[in-house]
């Protein structure tokens, strides 16, 4: 199994190559009768229309294919670039995309009809006949387009998993780590109401008992004492304030939005990043604030806008940052995630706790906003 897998990692990059050099090898095969109908166009031509339907299947635009498989059946009866179009719209598209797909196939299949009937011979026998014509398109592009939908179904469903397998894992982490802030702050009051109490108290003693004693070896013992009890009063409170806030939390800087951004571009998202202003130092919760805005706003587009356009904007102004996250209008949404629904919800809070606002909602536009104001004092 382990040698398995290795072979399919190797060979999956390779997959659309693969692919291609099929389609072309299958056109032509089905252009020259081995696995279709003969065409009575010339060899050359025939040669390259099959090249121009594996180089269809690496296209970066997704029009090509279909039109492109659309050509070669009417030219050629070649049904495997067909399969391959019709394939992709079941994995790629939904709605009214894969609907306007699906009606357009239906006057290529009727033209095809009317040329294999003009031709007569073979030609008419295979494609022209009104069952082959109904059987064509039901296996050439039906079915296809129906595999393809399980296939989206599937990869949707795994990445929907995935996704809220992250989410519980951070919602634990959140958790966990309020639990131990109010473990930290219930032991801080532990310490502060019995041990801060009775050293302060032993401290006042003391220097009663300096003032009041006439004995100078009593005196300079209670001075001991006093500024002994007052170093540990010191420590005392450093060590509260460290049970009460936690460690420093290391501050990102706006290289870290950089990377946030490299991080979206690598999985496919088309981001786009703008700056506005000089930007300046900020204290660590603001900087952390920001990243924290900008890093919920493309996980967001990547759930629920995969093939949106995202523009990430920062403003930096004299006294807050402005961050805003605006994504365009989708054609083919993500899934809807079940989950807690809390990731906008404590990112309010974060913003408010600096003293900022959040806004989120759609655009009139269609698409989607996430902004946030955030001052660069800190908060009072």
């Amino acid at each position: 199994m382990t040698t398995w897998r290795g072979a399919v990692r190797r060979v999956e990059p390779h997959l659309p190559v693969l692919l291609a050099l099929t389609v072309a090898a299958v056109t032509w095969a089905s252009a020259t009768g081995g696995l279709g109908v003969r065409a009575p166009l010339p060899g050359v031509v025939v040669l390259l229309v099959a090249l121009a339907t594996g180089a269809a299947v690496l296209a970066s635009r997704p029009w090509v294919l279909p039109a492109v498989a659309a050509a070669s059946w009417l030219l050629l009866a070649a049904w495997a670039p067909v399969v391959v179009a019709s394939w992709r719209a079941g994995v790629g598209l939904r709605g009214r995309p894969l609907a306007a797909y699906l009606l357009g196939t239906v006057p290529v299949m009727l033209a095809s009809v009317a040329v294999g009937g003009a031709m007569g011979g073979e030609r008419r026998l295979v494609v022209a006949t009104p069952g082959n014509a109904v059987l064509f398109y039901a296996w050439l592009v039906i079915a296809p387009a129906v595999a393809g939908l399980w296939i989206g179904a599937r990869r949707d469903a795994l990445a929907a998993l995935r996704d809220r397998a992250d989410r519980l894992e951070r919602e634990q982490e959140a958790q966990a780590e309020r639990v131990r802030v109010e473990e930290r702050a219930r032991i801080a009051r532990e310490m502060h109401d019995v041990v801060a109490h009775r050293v302060s108290l032993m401290v006042v003693h003391a220097g009663a008992l300096e003032v009041t004693t006439a004995d100078p070896a009593t005196v300079e013992a209670a001075a001991l004492i006093r500024s002994t009890g007052r170093a540990a009063l010191t420590d005392l409170r450093e060590v509260l304030s460290v049970l009460r806030q936690g460690p420093p939390l290391p501050s990102p800087g706006w290289d870290a939005v950089d990377d946030l951004v490299r991080e979206s571009r690598a999985t496919g998202l088309r981001v786009s990043r703008a700056d506005e202003g000089t930007p300046g130092p900020v204290p660590g919760a603001v900087a952390r604030t920001v990243h924290r805005v900008v890093q919920e706003g493309l996980t967001n587009v990547r759930k629920h806008a995969p093939d949106a356009a995202v523009d990430v904007r920062l403003r930096h102004l004299a006294d807050r940052i402005e961050v805003a996250v605006r994504n365009d209008p989708s054609d083919r949404p993500g899934p809807v995630l079940p989950g807690a629904g809390l990731g906008l919800v404590g990112l309010r809070e974060r913003v408010e706790l600096t003293g900022g606002r959040l806004t989120a909602g759609p655009t009139p536009a269609g698409g989607f906003l996430l902004c946030a104001l955030v001052p660069v004092g800190e908060p009072t």
